[in-house]
């Protein structure tokens, strides 16, 4: 198995995960989470894996510095031109995670991690990097393709005969991750390097709901009640996504 880039997919990849009230929740827990940790300050921030740039532009808007690393071309050039339509400087770097640590010499005050664990062939490898590209009183933002939810999700479809099988990665063409993630064995990674600060669930309820549900409910208030929930003691690890706020050990 190899690590899962965008090149071909880059527009199918925008539409479902940015398009609608997905991505729009997904956007809206991210940015919350970063507004109550961050300082109020200029940060040198670090994207790795940043697709189309959205939340790295949302950061940029705010007077933060940042660097954009994508393997993608399509996926970095739609970043460029996103940047560019606002007016916003940036770095950009067509790389992926492995080549990192050869082209950049000093660390960042936040790197950025999002969807990106669940598509590499071992996603346990990247977290020390993360770690040599992360100052020592700086913060790693990593959110991942949460496997608990795609068991609860194949359970609720009645999918039993995929659940025997443990067959729940996605193949081929397929927008369902390659290596969904298991929190816990996440943390065991996470050991000596990291130490968790805070978690969210990303689309806690949403995703679990009737589609004719999902059609009548209006996107503001979706966004209230997931950003209400996403850290609900029985409701977070539902999340379709986790978002993890970690600081370097």
């Amino acid at each position: 198995m190899n690590d899962r880039h965008f090149d071909a997919l880059a527009t199918r990849f925008a539409e479902k995960i940015y398009g609608g009230a997905k991505g729009a929740i997904r956007l809206a827990v991210l940015q919350a989470d970063l507004a109550e940790c961050l300082p109020e300050r200029p940060l040198r921030i670090l994207d790795i894996g940043a697709g189309l740039g959205h939340m790295a532009l949302w950061l940029a808007e705010r007077g933060h510095h940042l660097t954009l690393a994508e393997p993608a071309a399509p996926m970095l050039d739609g970043a460029r031109e996103r940047f560019a339509a606002a007016s916003q400087p940036a770095t950009f770097i067509q790389a992926p995670w492995q080549d990192l640590l050869g082209e950049l010499t000093e660390p960042y005050d936040l790197v950025l991690c999002h969807a990106v664990l669940e598509w590499l062939a071992e996603p346990e490898a990247i977290l020390p990097v993360l770690h040599q590209l992360t100052r020592s009183d700086g913060l790693l933002s990593l959110a991942f393709y949460n496997r608990d939810a795609l068991v609860y999700r194949n359970l609720l479809k009645g999918h039993f005969r995929k659940m025997r099988r443990n067959t729940l990665a996605g193949e081929k063409q397929s927008l369902t991750p390659q290596k969904p993630v298991d929190p816990r064995e996440l943390r065991t990674w996470l050991e000596g390097l990291w130490q968790v600060e805070a978690e969210s669930g990303v689309r806690v309820f949403h995703d679990y709901m009737p589609t004719e549900f999902q059609a009548r409910a209006e996107l503001i208030d979706l966004l209230e009640m997931e950003l209400a929930h996403r850290r609900h003691p029985a409701f977070a690890g539902l999340g379709r996504y986790l978002h993890w706020i970690c600081r370097p050990l």
